[in-house]
């Protein structure tokens, strides 16, 4: 039923979450702790979207926020992250597993 709610929000998340919940339940949480607390809550979401191949302006309706403050989000993410472009983003969350 939260599954339901949360993926209403932001499509895919759930399946994240219970993902990753699984993972550390097994012992297999991925190496991305560390980095994934560089970012905040909102600059996570902003990631997972962008990464699943989402439009600034499709991430700015999906979270109720502007285009602009979505670019200003990746802008953020990748600074952190020490990635260069989207693409890149994309191949670091598949990478360990995040999409």
């Amino acid at each position: 039923m939260v599954d339901d709610s949360v993926d209403a929000l932001v499509p895919g998340a759930a399946d994240t979450s219970t993902t990753l919940l699984s993972a550390a339940v097994a012992g297999e949480m991925p190496e991305t702790t560390e980095e994934l607390d560089r970012l905040s809550a909102r600059e996570t979401e902003v990631m997972r979207l962008i990464a699943r191949g989402y439009s600034y302006k499709e991430v700015a309706s999906t979270l109720f926020i502007a285009a602009k403050t979505v670019e200003t989000h990746v802008s953020a993410v990748l600074r952190k992250l020490q990635l260069s472009s989207r693409h890149e983003l994309t191949a670091w969350a598949l990478e360990r597993k995040l999409l």
